[in-house]
């Protein structure tokens, strides 16, 4: 059965108020170096690793407890004017603005984090969109695992950038797995409803105010490339590989402009001094 067969929901919710009249498709497409593309399987997977090559995914406004809200215009702003990145809700809303700019159709959903585990939160959004006859999740701010789109077929296995990665439908839910030495490991699950903007603005509240949050009390900021995952998370910049090394360094104060800029954060000298002062001060909270 399809994705819309086990899962009979609208396409999107009417009332909504997803606004992108005032999108800026082209300023967009220079920020991911991509040309404009008729709807296709095909141009949603280069669209999505485009996207995910090119913007950073990181919390620095978060964690300086500075950050200006989820509406895309101030997106729009962050991610494209000013060269920064984000995070799930940034990139989500941006590139679901972007491919209906292009013609796809798009249903904004939300997920469930790390669903077996108690503290699991319906905190992450990603997107089903119906292109070439099949339904396809998309994630493009899901820290640094996801490179390209999943079709949302019971069992289908992608290769997220060297690493295996599967889609499965398990108790009404479609739960999103990477495979690691251990078996399969859950990163999220979802219905697959139809969002709104609200629903967002609520999850992001939590996610950037709660003092439980892994995205209030410490710096995060993640990259994915072929065969390499970076995660700079705390104090600690972790290297992964799909051949499985693992490499880890302690980031001192003096060396943060410099980590930051080697995956692609640049910060005004305001914005790095205010990220030096609370970096002093941060401890590791949780790890991602």
């Amino acid at each position: 059965m399809t994705f819309t067969e086990l899962n009979p929901f609208p396409v999107t919710d009417p009332v909504a108020g997803f606004d992108t009249t005032a999108f800026d498709l082209d300023a967009y497409l220079r920020r991911i170096d991509h040309p404009r593309v008729e709807p296709s399987a095909a141009a949603l997977r280069s669209l999505h690793s485009a996207h995910v090559r090119a913007i950073p995914f990181e919390n620095i406004d978060v964690a300086l407890g500075r950050h200006r809200g989820i509406e895309l215009p101030a997106i729009v702003d962050k991610l494209v004017r000013r060269d920064r990145g984000g995070y799930c809700f940034e990139h989500g809303l941006l590139f679901a603005a972007a491919l209906e700019e292009l013609g796809f159709t798009v249903r904004r959903s939300f997920a469930r984090v790390r669903p077996d585990h108690e503290r699991g939160s319906y905190t992450h959004m990603l997107a089903v969109v119906p292109v070439d006859g099949t339904d396809h999740l998309v994630d493009v701010g899901f820290g640094a695992w996801v490179m390209h789109p999943t079709p949302l077929i019971d069992g289908a296995e992608v290769d997220q950038a060297g690493w295996r990665h599967r889609i499965r439908r398990d108790n009404g839910h479609w739960v999103f797995e990477k495979h690691t030495a251990d078996g399969w490991e859950a990163l999220h699950a979802t219905l697959g409803l139809p969002a709104r903007q609200v629903d967002y603005e609520v999850f992001h509240h939590y996610t950037s105010t709660h003092p439980r949050s892994p995205f209030t009390g410490q710096l995060v900021v993640m990259r994915l490339t072929d065969g390499v995952v970076r995660k700079f998370v705390g104090h600690r910049l972790i290297t992964e590989h799909a051949d499985g090394r693992v490499e880890t360094a302690e980031i001192t104060t003096d060396q943060l402009a410099g980590t930051l800029r080697a995956l692609d954060v640049e910060l005004t000298p305001a914005e790095l001094s205010a990220l030096q002062e609370f970096y002093e001060s941060a401890e590791d909270t949780e790890a991602l």
